[in-house]
């Protein structure tokens, strides 16, 4: 009897330190794991449109910068990357391209993480 209850204590000492190690994992990604960098592009002057999605990966696209997805939303046109390299060479090439009228912004998408440290009252820019 007494060996059947050494070996569940160790079971049990056992899962819990799988499931802390598990959840240590979760939050290490969770808050190292890189955004998608996106840039928005909306008129300088209420009533003007959005430039058209398909012109604008065509232009990016005709100067290598690769698109991971161009939405329209609110009168904006949100446009992801999966790199700053790529966000900053794009904000480059439209500058060139859109004609003047149009302001863009690159825009940081919150993580998981913030969304987290948010609720729990904490800004993200008051850790490290």
């Amino acid at each position: 009897m007494k060996l059947f209850h050494h070996l569940t204590n160790n079971r049990a000492h056992l899962a819990i330190v799988a499931l802390l190690l598990i959840c240590a994992s979760t939050v290490f990604w969770a808050a190292t794991r890189k955004p998608d960098t996106t840039l928005e592009i909306r008129p300088a002057q209420a009533g003007a449109t959005i430039p058209d999605g398909f012109f604008v990966w065509h232009h990016l696209d005709a100067n290598g910068i690769r698109v991971k997805s161009i939405t329209p939303d609110n009168n904006k046109l949100v446009i992801k990357f999966d790199s700053n390299v790529q966000s900053e060479a794009a904000a480059r090439v439209l500058s060139a391209t859109l004609p003047h009228g149009y302001v863009i912004t690159p825009r940081q998408e919150p993580t998981p993480f913030d969304h987290w440290l948010a609720r729990l009252g904490v800004s993200p820019s008051r850790i490290g």
